[in-house]
């Protein structure tokens, strides 16, 4: 019987890393660490956090998979950058005002998806900086925003949709 290849184990399907910018929901970190890992996707934290890592409610979201989560923390954005050197175009910001709709974002062999925190979304700078490299999910008038977890796992899955 044939297997699925595994995200960042097949040079196909390429290598994914997950970037949250000041996340302040320990639970919504904890479903998007076992997201990834499901994925084969990394995680990057960029600090100030809005909880600590060893807080008991994002084990309990991630589960027992928290340890096994391909987990990075970086100080700030700027260090982030300076040791992984994203391209431009490896960059995918994600933000309800994004320039493009999340189903045109490329899909390089590396790819960033890149959100910001739960109650500010990303910090301008960093959001006019890349604003060419933007995307968002729709949603209707009903409601603000999606949830920071849902966001970040329909972008990732999306990520890796072919064509290969």
């Amino acid at each position: 019987m044939a297997t699925q290849p595994v995200p960042g184990e097949d040079p196909v399907i390429g290598e994914r890393h997950v970037v949250l910018v000041h996340p302040e929901v320990h639970w919504n970190t904890g479903n998007i660490g076992r997201t990834c890992l499901g994925a084969g996707a990394r995680l990057h934290l960029i600090e100030p956090l809005g909880f600590r890592l060893d807080d008991r409610h994002v084990r309990r979201a991630g589960l027992d998979y928290w340890p096994r989560v391909d987990l990075w923390v970086w100080k700030d954005f700027a260090t982030f950058e300076a040791a992984l050197a994203p391209a431009a175009a490896e960059m995918a910001l994600f933000s309800k005002v994004g320039e493009r709709l999340f189903w045109d974002m490329p899909r390089p062999g590396r790819l960033f998806l890149v959100f910001g925190s739960e109650s500010r979304g990303l910090p301008p700078a960093l959001f006019e900086r890349y604003r060419d490299r933007s995307f968002r999910i729709p949603i209707g008038n009903r409601i603000r925003s999606l949830n920071l977890s849902t966001a970040a796992a329909i972008a990732l899955y999306e990520s890796l949709r072919g064509p290969y």
